[in-house]
């Protein structure tokens, strides 16, 4: 057990506060069902990307790098992904930036810098000292992040009968529908299902373990982790659609920082903070290793490791250099990940349905099903939300 609760971290980075947060100011706790929807997808497709690198040996990227029959499209399809992948990591790079400014007055370009090189950190712990030093160091920053976006719950908990009115599907607008979109792209996201397979490959391909007895242990793995991620991330808007409704200015992170600050004590405030930090941290570490994975499967070439970092701290940079607000970027890349979603959910149920490949760990065909009923429906939410937004709807 292991990879899942560092794929995990994915379900909990900077763009999900943002998306959570925005979620409950706006509209209370209208999306509550969307985010359980997206963590009972999120668990299928997490599960399957760690089947397909047990079973085979071998990462997602690795497997589409040998099937798909041109050198360009080959070439088309791994920028796309990791396009993604920078998108990703341009987010979680922005919150940890945010999260020095509001603990530190640091400047949000210098506070993206620091996040940047402390993620690098990370990934030499990764290179250096193993999948297992890596997994333990991710586990140490997810129970800060436990702590410190659960705290304000038990100062100010949610009506139970509130709570319940949003499991009722429903919407109220296009601002909702995008933040619904913008929740599947921050909850199923596509550099996780490169990055678990990645993972799952990395820890145990030189095991003797049988893959039968790794798959029922990943089963169990990827319950733990994405029972702990989205109980916080119905936490975060839960709190948010308690304390935030009605108050100016929590349309940004920092503004919901201050609210919380205000209405649950400074306590509440700093540990929100932190815990925002330590998301940043964490989550660009993994969506660097997604990055990487993703170069060498589809690209055939490795990078190193401050080339790699290179590519998705400077584009935060220039995006917080720009001006435009942070917490709109973080919501906008949250939308624009749900739209490369099918890209890594299509391939994804794909490999894992054929025999040929996974023998006789090849899915059930209620797996499948289930499996194109996930891509079914994001790609329906993401054309009726560019519907909306062309005025076609």
């Amino acid at each position: 057990m292991g990879p899942a609760l560092v794929a995990g971290v994915a379900y909990l980075d900077p763009g999900n506060v943002a998306v959570n947060m925005s979620a409950g100011a706006q509209f209370g706790y209208l999306l509550v069902w969307v985010l359980v929807v997206a963590n009972v997808a999120a668990w299928l497709i997490q599960y399957l990307s760690a089947k397909l690198g047990l079973a085979t040996g071998r990462s997602m990227a690795e497997l589409l790098g040998e099937r798909l029959g041109s050198t360009a499209g080959r070439v088309l399809f791994g920028l796309q992904a990791q396009f993604v992948a920078i998108a990703t990591d341009v987010a979680e790079v922005i919150g940890g930036a945010v999260a020095l400014w509001i603990l530190f007055d640091v400047p949000l370009v210098a506070g993206a810098i620091i996040t940047g090189l402390v993620s690098t950190v990370l990934l030499l712990v990764q290179s250096e000292r193993g999948a297992k030093a890596f997994e333990f160091t991710i586990m140490g920053l997810v129970v800060v992040i436990v702590l410190g976006f659960c705290y304000g719950l038990f100062l100010a908990p949610p009506a139970l009968a509130d709570v319940a009115g949003g499991l009722v599907p429903r919407f109220d607008g296009a601002q909702s529908v995008l933040l619904a979109a913008s929740i599947m792209g921050a909850t199923v996201m596509p550099h996780a299902i490169y990055a678990h397979s990645s993972l799952a490959r990395d820890r145990f391909g030189a095991s003797d373990i049988a893959p039968a007895r790794l798959i029922r242990a990943t089963r169990l793995d990827v319950t733990i982790a994405l029972g702990i991620a989205g109980s916080v991330n119905l936490v975060m808007l839960l709190v948010a659609a308690t304390v935030l409704p009605g108050v100016a200015g929590t349309e940004s992170l920092e503004g919901a920082h201050l609210a919380i600050h205000d209405a649950l004590g400074a306590t509440a405030g700093l540990l929100f903070a932190v815990a925002l930090l330590a998301s940043g941290l964490a989550s660009t570490a993994v969506g660097a290793y997604a990055g990487s994975d993703i170069m060498g499967g589809l690209f055939r070439t490795k990078l190193r490791l401050l080339t790699r970092r290179l590519l998705t701290i400077i584009p935060a940079i220039l995006v917080l250099a720009s001006g435009i607000d942070a917490t709109f970027a973080l919501v906008l890349s949250q939308a624009i990940l749900s739209f490369g979603i099918p890209f890594a959910v299509v391939p994804l149920v794909w490999l894992t349905a054929q025999r040929g490949l996974m023998g006789g760990y090849v899915n059930a065909r209620g797996t499948t099903v289930a499996g194109w009923v996930v891509a079914a429906g994001i790609i329906a939410l993401n054309v009726a939300l560019l519907a909306m937004e062309l005025g076609v709807v």
